[in-house]
C-alpha cells in the first residue's frame, strides 16, 4: 500500500509540474494607491507593498498584478502614461522597484505589472511632438483627422467616459481620437514605429525581472480605418450610461488587432514561465477569439462573466457551460470576482452571498483574480461629492459610473485610517474598518479572511481542485453544485444561494464523502453519505471517497 501511495503521490506531482505556475495559481490585483502608505503622504507605495508580502504569503496567493506606477499627471490615476519606462515618485523609484521583485521573489510571490498600450497621456513627450505640426516625425503615432463634412468632429465615436471621443487642436486645425479622456489620446496601432516602441516596453520590463502584463483594454487597440459612424444601440435608455448610446462596431474589437497581439505574445515567449493577460469586456464568443491562433494571443483573456450576470444559480451555471463550451483546445480558463473597475462583490450580493461567491470562485476550473480587500469582506464606500476623485464620475455625475466607492483604502488594522496611512489618505476609509480588517480577521476563527485563507489552503496541491475537470451536477434558482475531478481525487461544491435550508440527495449521482469546509467554517471531516443538508446561504466543499 505504501509503494502504491508513493507512486499515486510521484504521478501527482509529475502531472502538476505540466502546468505553469499562472495555470495552478491565484493572482491577486494591487491597486497601488490604495494599498499600504509607507511615508504618511495618504497614497499607497512600492515601500508599503513590500511591508505586506508576507501577508499576501500568508493568504497563499501566488502572483500580485500592480495596478500602474509609471509616472502620470494621474487625470485617471496612472492610466494616462507619461513615461513607460519610468516610476512615478508618489509610488517610489527604481531602487525600490528593484527590491520588490527581489522581495517578491524570494517568497515565490510573481510580480504581474499594468500595461497601458491603447493611449498615453496629453503629457506624454511623444504627444507633445505629435501636436506641435501636422509634419513632425511622432504625427501619425496618434490618430488625427480633419474636422467632418459639418465642421465638427470627423464622426460620431464616443468617449467611454462621456461625450465625443475627438478633441480638436486649435494649434493644427485637426481632431485626436481619445477613446478615454481627452487627456488620454489613443497611440496609432496601425503605426509600425508605435508597435516596435511598445514592444520595446514591454522588453525593458521583462528585463527588470517582472513575470508578466495585465494589458489594459486589449480589445480598444486597433480602431476602423475607414472611421465609420457607429450605429446607435436600440436597447440604450435616457439615463443610463452615455457611452451605450452607440454600439462600438467601428472602435473596438476590429480583427486587426490579433496580429498585434501575437506579436506581444511572440516577445513574452522568448522569456521563460512569463504571462500575457488581456483586459477585454466582450460576449464569450469573441472573447475566447483572444486566445489566438493556435493560442498565439494572450495566455488569459480575463473572463468576466461573474462581474455581469445576476446572481441567481441558473445564470451563474449558464454562463460557466457558455464559457467552458467555447474554450479552445488548450485555452486556459479564468474568473474574475472584483476589480478597480467594477462594484466590490461584498456590495453586488451581500455579505453572506460574498462567502458563498468566494468559494465559486476558488473552486471553479482555471485561474483566480482576486481583488485587494474582498478577502476581509470589503465592501463599496460611499464618497461624499466633495471628496469624489474619479474623473468618470466628474464627468458623468449622479448616475452611479464612479469608481472611488470600490478602491477605498486597504483596511489593516483598527488604528487610525486603517493602518493603511499615517496622513491623511486619499480617499476615505470605510466606517466598518474597526471590525473589518486583517488584524482582526486574521484572529477570528470564523472571518471572511479565514475562509479565504482555508480555501486557499483546501486548494493548494489539490490537483482536483488546482487543474482537474469540471462537471456540472445540478442548479435551479438557488442551488449551483458541481464536482471538480482528477486521476486520485474529487471534490463535490455545494452552493445554497437560498435563503432558507436545503436537503439534496445526491445518493445516484456522487459516491459518499467527507466535509473539507464549509462557509460557515464549523463543519469539518462530517461524513456525508446521500443527503447533504445546506444552511441558508451556505456553501459546501466536500471531499469525495470512492
Amino acid at each position: 500500500m505504501t509503494n502504491q501511495r508513493t507512486e499515486q503521490t510521484r504521478d501527482t506531482a509529475k502531472r502538476a509540474a505540466t502546468y505553469l505556475w499562472w495555470q495552478r495559481g491565484i493572482i491577486y490585483q494591487v491597486y497601488p494607491r490604495s494599498f499600504m502608505d509607507s511615508n504618511g503622504d495618504g497614497v499607497g507605495d512600492l515601500t508599503g507593498l513590500i511591508s505586506r508580502l508576507d501577508y499576501l504569503r500568508w493568504l497563499g496567493v501566488d502572483a500580485v498584478w500592480i495596478s500602474p506606477i509609471y509616472p502620470s499627471p494621474m487625470k485617471d490615476f496612472g492610466y494616462d502614461v507619461a513615461d513607460y519606462t519610468a516610476i512615478h515618485r508618489l509610488f517610489g523609484t527604481f531602487a525600490d522597484f528593484d527590491r520588490l521583485i527581489r522581495e517578491a521573489h524570494a517568497r515565490d510571490l510573481k510580480v504581474i505589472l499594468d500595461f497601458v498600450p491603447n493611449h498615453s497621456s496629453d503629457q506624454h513627450p511623444w504627444f507633445v511632438e505629435s501636436r506641435s505640426s501636422r509634419d513632425n516625425p511622432k504625427r501619425h503615432w496618434y490618430i488625427w483627422r480633419g474636422p467632418g463634412a459639418g465642421g465638427g468632429p470627423p464622426n460620431n465615436w464616443l468617449s467611454c467616459f462621456g461625450g465625443s471621443a475627438w478633441e480638436y487642436d486649435a494649434h493644427t486645425g485637426q481632431y485626436y481620437y481619445h477613446a478615454f479622456l481627452r487627456e488620454q489620446p489613443d497611440l496609432n496601432w496601425r503605426n509600425p514605429e508605435v508597435v516596435e516602441e511598445m514592444l520595446n516596453v514591454l522588453r525593458f520590463w521583462l528585463e527588470r525581472g517582472v513575470d508578466g502584463f495585465r494589458v489594459d483594454v486589449l480589445w480598444h487597440l486597433i480602431e476602423d480605418d475607414q472611421f465609420r459612424d457607429n450605429p446607435p444601440n436600440p436597447s440604450w435608455r435616457e439615463g443610463s450610461d452615455p457611452y451605450q448610446k452607440l454600439i462600438p462596431l467601428y472602435t473596438t474589437d476590429q480583427s486587426e488587432v490579433h496580429a498585434v497581439i501575437a506579436r506581444m505574445r511572440h516577445l513574452v515567449d522568448q522569456y521563460q514561465d512569463r504571462v500575457l493577460i488581456g483586459e477585454i469586456y466582450l460576449p464569450v464568443e469573441r472573447l475566447v477569439q483572444y486566445y489566438g491562433a493556435d493560442l498565439g494571443g494572450v495566455h488569459l483573456p480575463f473572463n468576466f462573466q461573474l462581474l455581469l450576470t445576476k446572481w441567481q444559480a441558473r445564470d451563474i451555471a449558464r454562463i460557466i457551460g457558455e464559457y467552458e463550451a467555447a474554450l479552445p483546445e488548450r485555452g486556459w480558463p479564468n474568473w474574475v470576482l472584483g476589480n478597480h473597475d467594477r462594484p466590490r462583490i461584498a456590495s453586488r450580493v451581500g455579505p453572506a452571498q460574498a462567502r458563498l461567491a468566494a468559494m465559486l470562485l476558488l473552486t471553479l476550473r482555471g485561474t483566480p483574480t482576486l481583488y485587494y480587500g474582498d478577502e476581509i469582506g470589503m465592501h463599496d464606500m460611499e464618497i461624499p461629492p466633495e471628496k469624489v476623485q474619479d474623473p468618470f464620475e466628474k464627468n458623468v455625475p449622479g448616475r452611479g459610473l464612479g469608481r472611488d466607492p470600490q478602491r477605498t483604502p486597504m483596511q489593516w488594522s483598527a488604528a487610525k485610517h486603517a493602518g493603511f496611512t499615517d496622513g491623511e489618505p486619499w480617499l476615505p476609509i470605510a466606517e466598518d474598518y474597526n471590525r473589518v480588517n486583517v488584524e482582526v480577521e486574521r484572529d477570528d476563527p470564523a472571518s471572511m479572511l479565514t475562509l479565504y485563507n482555508q480555501l486557499i489552503k483546501v486548494r493548494r496541491g489539490e490537483p482536483a481542485l488546482e487543474v482537474g475537470r469540471f462537471e456540472p451536477l445540478e442548479a435551479d434558482g438557488n442551488l449551483l453544485t458541481y464536482v471538480r475531478r482528477d486521476r486520485e481525487s474529487a471534490f463535490l461544491v455545494a452552493l445554497n444561494l437560498k435563503l432558507q435550508p436545503q436537503v439534496v440527495n445526491f445518493s445516484n449521482k456522487v459516491p459518499e464523502g467527507r466535509i473539507a469546509l464549509s462557509t460557515y467554517l464549523d463543519r469539518s471531516k462530517e461524513r456525508l453519505r446521500g443527503n447533504l443538508h445546506l444552511r441558508p446561504e451556505e456553501g459546501l466543499l466536500v471531499r469525495l471517497t470512492e
